[in-house]
């Protein structure tokens, strides 16, 4: 098995990337790592790869990439995927701080970029727009939940944190609560890209920033229950849905099996666990509709 130890970068398409690279460097407040006529890169000012855009349809990602454990030999994980019944491919060159990885599709033909060295980016001292931490974690709509868990657990080596029912599931790689969730939509599709921000002071700058640039939040600023993390969300041009969020659950030994305690659970400790049809999905009161209502319908 992979055992995935943290999401790298989401890489979009858009149909006008001049446009997408100034909403990610202006607004969201990442630094442009490499622009040409076929692709950019950026990168969060701590020096993490964070998004790639590509000539292509909007609101669309074609690839997710991974970090292994540095170290790990790439052919012998390439071995390990054939005997999975996964076709793998050698790529160079990834992104600027990725040279070598092994690159195969997933059950939702998302193109999965693992690698093991990665190169930080240098430090951008320049202070404009959000600037997040990192990209935290990608959402997608799916038309069979049960076997992406499956793959990303028995392939990957992620483990659920929680499941609302059976047909959303939340599934971490690393400490935070969630690094890719999976819920479930007749039309397979991008739901929604995160952001973590240092704590709620930026996510009140956050949403100052993008009032000033009459750019409307869709839901928040509230408190989900699963996860806990406070979050806001809008939509860039290209219909991308984007959240910033902080106070995620956190598991930080996975042989104690619970979340931090945190003084907003329900539960003592809060361990994954399958969430029932009356969990709200915002713990503050707006929006506050059925989780699996509200979060499929938000605009």
């Amino acid at each position: 098995m992979i055992e995935v130890r943290r999401l790298g970068h989401a890489t979009l398409t858009t149909p006008d990337l001049d446009r997408q690279v100034a909403y990610y460097t202006e607004i969201v407040g990442l630094t442009l790592l490499e622009h040409d006529t076929t692709r950019a890169f950026l990168a969060s000012k701590q020096g993490f790869e964070a998004v790639a855009l590509e000539p292509g349809a909007p609101n669309a990602l074609s690839r997710l990439a991974f970090q292994v454990a540095p170290g790990s030999d790439l052919a012998e994980l390439a071995r390990e995927l054939a005997r999975r019944g996964v076709k793998s491919e050698r790529r160079s060159g990834i992104s600027p701080g990725i040279a070598e990885a092994i690159v195969f599709r997933d059950p939702k033909d998302t193109l999965i970029e693992i690698f093991s060295e990665y190169v930080f980016a240098r430090e951008d001292p320049v202070q404009a727009g959000i600037m997040p931490l990192k990209l935290g974690h990608v959402a997608y709509r799916v038309n069979d939940v049960q076997q992406l868990v499956k793959f990303y657990t028995d392939v990957l080596g992620f483990r659920v944190s929680d499941w609302h029912g059976d047909t959303f599931a939340f599934l971490r790689c690393g400490p935070d609560h969630h690094t890719v969730n999976f819920v479930f939509d007749e039309v397979p599709q991008l739901h929604h890209i995160a952001f973590e921000v240092k704590d709620w002071a930026e996510i009140q700058r956050a949403c100052e920033w993008l009032a000033k640039n009459n750019i409307h939040l869709v839901w928040g600023p509230g408190r989900h229950i699963i996860g806990h993390n406070v979050a806001i969300y809008h939509r860039n041009a290209d219909k991308v849905r984007v959240e910033f969020f902080c106070e995620m659950d956190l598991m930080k030994d996975e042989a104690l099996g619970y979340f931090d305690p945190r003084p907003w659970h329900q539960d003592r400790p809060q361990r994954p666990k399958v969430w029932g049809p009356d969990t709200l999905r915002n713990y503050w009161g707006f929006g506050s509709e059925r989780i699996i209502r509200g979060y499929q319908t938000v605009e």
